[in-house]
């Protein structure tokens, strides 16, 4: 049956960021799959509802308080998940955001700390887990949460811009160096309804205008990310690896646009 292909069963996955938005509905949709999750963020509070929502779709949940921004943290991470479950599947680096900011504004400082929660974070992580994935289960997937910010021009965005380029970039890169045994490619989104987009959809006149410049005429919602994360990381997709993913609402030029100061 072809809808077996997108089964989890039994499979381990870590999901950073995971204590709420993209994240929390990438480990619910994978629990439902089948899959156990290791769910990785900042909060424990947020970390317990994701716990929670796993154990309810009767699957195990690891949770782990980590700032992923820490290469100590992401060690931790990885060694706590081979001691609960001596093995590790999928990895999904949904971790990462960065505010807007106008681009003579952006300090060194600032660019350099986009950077490393955006991308470099997303490497570190990922040579970290690769052999372990190949020790423990033989093979494994590896999921990019990325941004449409990578690819359209937008102002006020050029930290993180930079930052998902590059990591779609590193996602092209790593892919032939991991195949066949190692798949990872990535999900390039939309603005979606998370607490990030807030201030859009709680402001009407803002929610037209994305709407109106959106051709599905909506903000994307978390399952619609999950779902595409569930075919990347699922055999569903065992033909598939350094792909960049479009899942936007159609959209071809940015949405919203944030001011900046004229020169």
């Amino acid at each position: 049956m072809i809808l077996d292909r997108f089964k989890l069963t039994d499979k381990v996955a870590i999901v950073t960021g995971g204590g709420k938005g993209i994240g929390r509905g990438i480990a619910f949709a994978f629990a439902e799959a089948g899959a156990d999750i290791v769910a990785a963020a900042r909060t424990p509070s947020d970390l317990a509802e994701t716990a929670r929502g796993v154990q309810e779709r009767g699957r195990r949940s690891l949770t782990v308080q980590a700032d992923v921004t820490k290469t100590e943290d992401l060690e931790r991470l990885v060694q706590a998940t081979l001691d609960e479950f001596g093995k590790v599947d999928i990895l999904v680096n949904n971790a990462g955001g960065t505010g807007p900011r106008a681009a003579l504004q952006t300090s060194e400082t600032y660019f350099e700390a986009a950077l490393r929660f955006n991308v470099t974070q997303a490497f570190l992580l990922s040579r970290m887990v690769v052999p372990k994935m190949v020790e423990t289960a033989g093979a494994g997937a590896i999921v990019n949460i990325s941004s449409r910010s990578s690819d359209m021009v937008q102002t006020s965005f050029v930290a993180y811009g930079a930052g998902k380029a590059a990591l779609n970039m590193m996602t092209r890169n790593l892919a032939p160096e991991l195949a066949p045994k190692v798949r990872i490619n990535a999900i390039s989104t939309g603005g979606v309804a998370t607490e990030a987009l807030q201030v859009v959809l709680t402001d009407e006149a803002l929610r037209e205008q994305f709407d109106a410049h959106t051709p599905m005429r909506r903000p994307g919602t978390v399952e619609d990310i999950a779902a595409a994360a569930l075919y990347l990381a699922s055999p569903a997709s065992a033909w598939v690896t350094g792909k960049i993913f479009q899942i936007d609402g159609g959209a071809e030029c940015p949405a919203i646009s944030v001011p900046v100061p004229l020169l």
